[in-house]
């Protein structure tokens, strides 16, 4: 029950930076899960997405871990590259993670970002995105740090093939956006639901009755139906929410708020969002880790290059003396 709790109230009366059609697979979830018996939710593709199957490695968590690590440090150290996933619906804290299903938590992926620019082994960070976006809690606050830790080393956003509303806005954040031809990205707005199930307790002969105190306190009840006030408290957040959001990716893409907000939140893919700069550049994901690998290794023969030389002009020196 406070696992239902809790997913209850990651999907509603709060701000989400999602598609609508990933919303209204999180409802279905709660109307099977909790028994909410809810009716007429509109169009959208059935089934949970996402779904991953456990394999032999999960059974032995420490050593999967081990190996992933030891992969990850062979492969930092041929090129120079570290890549990291960022998949999935996006929620604000690793508790908040549903086993079965293929999520990021903005909390890991600050931990990972963190590690890998200071690791001296890393010179170029690759975050693969592939997310329909997610809450909107913590989603601002990661983006920041983002865009900070920018300054100290590259991070390349790599479409991969969506990101979409907090996806994107990760995406924005970083240094650069790729996105490959094929890949979506974009839906910058805000949405939020309510949900009502008095006439569900109505017809179940359930009647409740709730005391409060603060004029606030009983907003956006699902017990009852939505009431003027609360749907202005609701409308506020969610405004709130889109305003922050079209300024963020104003801001990191260098664009006017008023062509961020032209978008109507719609989705692109791409030369449409190459045209509207909210890319750099179309290119396979394959091809755009190849081109950072490649620039890496140019920098460090240029580097070993240059230190060579500088070697042999002091033997050359002190040979003289």
């Amino acid at each position: 029950m406070k696992r239902h709790i809790r997913a209850s109230s990651m999907l509603f009366n709060q701000p989400l930076l999602v598609t609508p059609e990933v919303l209204d697979l999180g409802v279905r979830w709660a109307n099977e899960a909790m028994n909410l018996n809810i009716i007429n939710l509109g169009g959208g593709a059935e089934g949970r997405p996402g779904v991953r199957m456990m394999d032999d490695d999960d059974y032995d968590h420490g050593a999967y871990m081990q190996r992933m690590e030891e992969s990850r440090r062979q492969a930092i150290g041929r090129t120079g590259v570290e890549v990291i996933p960022v998949s999935g619906i996006l929620v604000s804290r690793a508790a908040h993670l549903e086993m079965c299903e293929v999520m990021t938590s903005y909390e890991e992926l600050r931990r990972q970002l963190r590690t890998a620019v200071a690791d001296p082994m890393v010179e170029r960070i690759v975050l693969d995105i592939d997310s329909p976006g997610g809450s909107a809690v913590g989603a601002f606050e990661l983006a920041t740090d983002i865009r900070a830790m920018a300054q100290q080393k590259p991070i390349t956003g790599l479409v991969n093939f969506s990101a979409y509303s907090g996806g994107y806005l990760i995406a924005a954040a970083c240094s650069e956006v790729v996105a490959s031809v094929t890949s979506g990205y974009g839906s910058i707005g805000c949405i939020a639901k309510h949900l009502d199930r008095s006439k569900m307790l109505e017809s179940a002969g359930v009647k409740v009755t709730t005391v409060y105190a603060g004029a606030h306190k009983n907003d956006l009840t699902p017990d009852e139906p939505l009431t003027e006030q609360s749907l202005k408290v609701l409308n506020e957040i969610v405004q709130e929410s889109y305003q922050m959001f079209v300024s963020a990716i104003a801001d990191y893409r260098g664009l006017p708020v008023e062509k961020i907000i032209a978008t109507q939140a719609g989705i692109y893919s791409g030369k449409a969002g190459l045209a509207l700069g909210l890319v750099d550049r179309i290119q396979s994901p394959q091809d755009a880790v190849d081109q950072l690998s490649s620039a890496v290794a140019a920098s460090r023969a240029a580097r070993t290059g240059s230190s060579l030389s500088v070697r042999a002009r002091a033997a050359a020196i002190q040979s003289q003396l």
